[in-house]
């Protein structure tokens, strides 16, 4: 018996299905399996179905629900890294009529990931937030990192300082990128413009858990909304 939360019972209903397919599984197996009722059951099943997912019903004594599959995509080969970039990506469809589209795309593409993979990009999208209704910049090579930074940034006075910093998360405006970090030099969280970091290497150091709150993203210039996955 497994017990999940619904986005991972999804995907594990959707490889379950993949696994015996094209032969059925019954709503009342699904349910013992993954401690749930039928009831819960067949709303995901019918979840599944609206976004796409070729499941249909198979009746009589032995039916069940089955995958069609030769229609369905083996877990995609997607990095955490590359789910965000689509995401960030489908930002600049927001003002165009393909927007639902390319939601329901990235949602069907996160489904398909290996279920580690996904996890590590929804952690990932959690980190960013995007300030600004207008579409953002290039994503930068320092996105992603989870490892302590040595940098040499730059302000906005042309003084260069040599840093390591634990990066926290990162905020894009339409100009420019910012990543929040935690400075040991000033010891404490800082916002650092991408742009402004001259150079940089990353170390194996792993660095302590730190949280970002609410507060440190509190930017006089607007509202941030968190990167999301879910489309």
């Amino acid at each position: 018996m497994i017990r999940v939360n619904r986005t991972d019972r999804l995907y594990a209903l959707v490889e379950e299905l993949r696994a015996v397919a094209p032969r059925p599984r019954s709503a009342r197996w699904l349910a013992e399996r993954f401690e749930v009722s039928v009831r819960t059951v067949e709303r995901d099943i019918s979840a599944l179905q609206q976004s796409g997912t070729p499941i249909y019903a198979e009746v009589g004594r032995t039916g069940g629900y089955c995958l069609d599959k030769a229609h369905t995509m083996p877990p995609v080969n997607l990095t955490p890294g590359e789910a965000v970039a689509m995401a960030l990506a489908l930002k600049h469809l927001d003002a165009t009529p393909f927007r639902a589209e390319g939601r329901s795309a990235l949602r069907k593409l996160v489904a398909a990931m290996r279920r580690e993979d996904a996890d590590a990009a929804q952690n990932l999208a959690a980190c960013v937030h995007l300030l600004g209704a207008g579409p953002v910049p290039p994503m930068p090579h320092v996105l992603g990192i989870r490892r302590v930074l040595r940098i040499r940034y730059t302000d906005r006075a042309g003084t260069a300082t040599r840093r390591e910093i634990e990066p926290l998360g990162y905020v894009g405006k339409p100009e420019h990128w910012y990543l929040i970090a935690w400075c040991r030099l000033r010891r404490e969280i800082r916002a650092f413009r991408t742009d402004r970091i001259v150079s940089y290497s990353v170390t194996a150091e792993v660095p302590p858990l730190r949280r970002l709150r609410p507060e440190d993203l509190d930017i006089p210039y607007g509202d941030v909304d968190q990167l999301t996955l879910a489309g």
